[in-house]
Parts: C-alpha cells; structure tokens; sequence
C-alpha cells in the first residue's frame, strides 16, 4: 500500500510538466482571436474602398397614349382629357474611380438612357456624371466627373489571379451604402454567359446583388481584379455564382473610349458554327456587302485558318477578328466544295451596337 501511494506523484510529474508547458505556450504563442485578426482584410478594404462610388440615376419615362386613343371614335375624347405628365425612375449602381481627375468606371446597362447621373464617393461627396462613352458589347461606360480635388484611383492587381484565391466585392446593394462581401475565385474563363464576345469572366461566390454591379472585385491586398457585373440565378436573387469583368479587359476598354471615345472593333460580317468533324468552321451567314462578302465568302464554306491561325473555335474566331485594326488585309484559307482556296479580306469596322 505505501509502495503505491508512492508511485502515484511520479506517475504525475510528466503530466504536471505537460500543464505548465501547455500555459508557457499560451502565454507566449497568439491567442485565437489574434490569429483570426490576421485572416481580417480591414487593411485591404481601407485601401480599395475609397475607389468605390455609389452611383444613381433617373431616367425619364413618358407615358404611352391609352391603347382607346388609337381608335377614332374616341380621339376627340382623349384630347380633352389632361395630360399624362412624365414621372422619373430611379436606379443604382456602382462604379470605380479610374483617374484622380475624375474617370469613373462602370457597367454600360447601370447608365444606359440615364438622363441624370449623380455619383457619391466613399466619404460623401456628390458629382453630376456625364457619360464620356459606352462599351455595350462588354457592357462598360466611363462615367466623367469633375471633382475639387483629386480622387483615390484604384490599383491594379499585377500577378495572375488563381481559383482559389480569396476576392472581396465592394458595391452599392439596394442602395444601403458601401457593402463589402468575401469569397473566393471560383473559375476563371467562364464564356459560356452568352452576354459578350469578347469577356472572359472571373465567376466568384462572394455576394453580389443589385447595386453591386459596376463595382470594384478585389484581392486580399486591395488591388483591383474584376469590375462586378452580372449574376446567374435562377430566383433572381444572389445564389453564389457571380461573375466580374477581368479588370485588365475592363481598362484598355475605358483607355479606348477615353481616346477614341468608343471601342474600335475589328468585323468581317460573317456568322460561323463549329463543324460536326471539328476540322475548321462553317460559314453559316455571310453579310451582303460586308468585308467577308466581298472578299468571296459564302455560307457553306468551311474556314480553315485565318491570319495564318487555324480555326477552331467560333470564340477564339471573333476574338481575333476584333483586335484586327479596320482596314488591315487578311488572309482567309476555306474549302469549298473539296478544294482548298486562298481569299484575302479587307477588314472593316464593327458597326456600334446598342
């Protein structure tokens, strides 16, 4: 019995040693709310967030005639009735600040037929807007304002973002003020939205609902990465796929509109879909009087290459086609009924889209 009492303190000391090394440890290492304060991206928001604007908009809505007042029976009656008088709507968006002097970066359909346009800016300051130029075809718009003193433009990210990588979206959400919602890059690439040639979206799960859009998509450094643009959900609410516009694309389109006051756009004036063997593209539609028209083109034949470049994807065809300078010659290889012909095309300019 006394032998055992006696190996019992023993028994205990490695377990006492382990105690007190556990509290030596705690006192030294962070605790955990130290270690969540670094995951916090405060310093990131603080230095993007003042490159974020609010922007609102009315539009002038004249209201139709009452469908009876077409009718002759009843003219003389609708002439004496008063006036419908016009009533303006509101909308929201957002938009990041581009140049200290005044450019601000938007989505196209945040002002599309807006005739105000008031911009606020993170510390409260409110500037009438006027569009500087639109980009419809990746839905952008450059929005001029003309402050007292210089504004905070925002910083491009310069390394390649990665799925993975933690993203934070900062907008306007049904008008609440300046919002801040995290997530992650879910995809990159994404071409399959249908909404624009030439974009090849960022898809994140960080939240992004109406007033977002136009909005700044940054990294966890601060740096801009997306301009927000566009949701897919199938109730009209946010369901965690949203996607952003490459701010990189999102840039030389505002450099272009701010120098040439739209974007110029290569266009041959042909429709092409993918063949069922995968070797090149048929032609499906060719423009009459377009460049591809007049260099010989015709529906049915099958596009090989173009500028030296095989064609495989009907993407990648009008991608190419746009960066093309108006007025440049360009070599088409096609077949045509089991020959191989050479054609040359004059490239045009993209008619405006609306």
């Amino acid at each position: 019995m006394a032998l055992t009492s006696w190996h019992r303190p023993k028994r205990l000391i490695p377990i006492l040693a382990g105690i007190a090394l556990g509290l030596l440890l705690g006192a030294l290492l962070p605790s955990g709310s130290g270690s969540r304060a670094s995951d916090s991206y405060a310093d990131a928001v603080a230095l993007a967030a003042p490159s974020v604007v609010n922007i609102y908009t009315r539009k002038r809505l004249t209201p139709e005639p009452h469908p009876l007042c077409a009718l002759p029976r009843f003219e003389a009656l609708c002439r004496q009735l008063p006036e419908r008088r016009a009533r303006m709507e509101g909308s929201l968006g957002s938009g990041v600040i581009l140049e200290a002097r005044g450019l601000i970066l938007t989505n196209n359909h945040v002002i599309a037929d807006a005739d105000d346009i008031m911009v606020v800016t993170a510390d409260g300051q409110e500037f009438p807007g006027q569009v500087l130029g639109t980009d419809p075809s990746t839905d952008l718009a450059v929005v001029q304002v003309t402050p007292e003193a210089p504004l905070r433009p925002a910083h491009l990210r310069r390394t390649p973002l990665r799925v993975g990588d933690t993203v934070l979206a900062i907008g306007n959400p049904f008008g609440l003020g300046q919002t801040v919602s995290q997530g992650i890059v879910s995809a990159l690439g994404r071409q399959t939205l249908g909404t624009s040639p030439y974009a090849d979206f960022i898809q994140t799960d960080a939240a992004i609902n109406p007033g977002n859009s136009g909005g700044a998509l940054i990294d966890s450094e601060g740096a801009l990465v997306g301009i927000n643009t566009l949701i897919f959900s199938r109730s009209g609410s946010f369901e965690g796929i949203g996607f952003a516009l490459p701010a990189a694309l999102a840039l030389e389109v505002a450099q272009e509109i701010e120098s040439q006051g739209q974007v110029i756009r290569g266009w041959l004036g042909l429709e092409a879909a993918a063949s069922a063997d995968g070797a090149g593209l048929m032609v499906t539609a060719v423009l009459a009087g377009g460049p591809a028209s007049l260099a010989g083109l015709r529906p049915g034949d099958r596009l090989l290459a173009l500028d030296g470049r095989p064609a495989r994807q009907t993407r990648e065809l009008a991608q190419h086609i746009a960066s093309l300078t108006p007025g440049s010659r360009l070599p088409l290889v096609i077949e045509r009924q089991g020959r191989q012909l050479l054609l040359e095309a004059r490239v045009g300019q993209r008619p405006p889209q609306r």
